[in-house]
């Protein structure tokens, strides 16, 4: 199994690790600073042993045994064994976190304002989209979500990333509220994101520390996904 570095320290941009596996175009490490596609967001890119990662995600074997594969051009591979450099794009790694860290505040925002849970999200750098069970979204919603979003921002609320028991998770109340139940049972422990005072979910993404860190954000588009499902289009800006 890979070890996710990413999941303690996401400012993470330079580590060492063992090849234990590779095939054509592909290397999987004993560990990795690379965020692999997953959880509606984007994967990282960077360099692994002198060589371009163009995608990252995690894989499982026939043994269970689940890996992360960096896809990588430029060069012949290493020799299972090796020990190789990773260096993370950090200009891309730090806009998916600014992004990230935004679409739960929106969660956080909608939630407090109007009691409506999210049903889906997807991200790139700088931009995203977040799906929520509104039938219909209340007049003046995208300019009032931008509002109240932007104040949170500059309320500069600390981010906190702490790992709680499944027992002890599962009976939190803002947890049970973005659905933690749902999370296997297989996972005993549960990485949690805190934007304290806001927001609180079970989450393996990258975050900044703090509100503030995301800039400012501006509601793009409103969709309607059919009954009772309002998509949310957004972008991140430097503040």
């Amino acid at each position: 199994m890979t070890e996710l570095l990413y999941l303690r320290d996401a400012y993470l941009t330079d580590f060492t690790a063992t090849v234990v596996a590779t095939r054509d175009g592909g290397i999987a490490l004993d560990r990795t600073a690379f965020y692999p596609t997953g959880g509606g967001q984007a994967h990282d890119t960077g360099t692994l042993a002198g060589l371009a990662v163009t995608a990252v995600r995690k894989e499982r074997d026939d043994d269970g045994t689940e890996h992360v594969w960096h896809t990588v051009e430029g060069g012949p591979l290493p020799v299972v064994g090796a020990e190789v450099a990773g260096t993370i794009d950090w200009e891309r790694r730090h806009r998916l976190m600014r992004t990230h860290t935004a679409l739960h505040v929106l969660c956080g925002v909608i939630w407090n304002e109007w009691r409506v849970p999210v049903t889906g999200g997807n991200m790139e750098p700088l931009s995203a989209r977040m799906d929520f069970e509104f039938d219909p979204v209340p007049e003046g919603f995208a300019a009032r979500i931008e509002e109240l979003v932007n104040a949170e921002l500059d309320a500069d609320r600390p981010i906190a990333v702490e790992f709680l028991p499944r027992d002890t998770a599962v009976q939190d109340e803002d947890l049970i509220r973005t659905k933690v139940s749902l999370i296997p049972e297989s996972v005993s422990e549960i990485r949690v994101v805190d934007i304290v005072g806001l927001d609180k979910q079970a989450d393996g993404g990258t975050h900044v520390r703090s509100t503030a860190e995301v800039g400012r954000i501006r509601v793009t588009k409103l969709e309607n996904k059919g009954k009772g499902n309002k998509r949310v289009r957004l972008e991140v800006v430097d503040a």
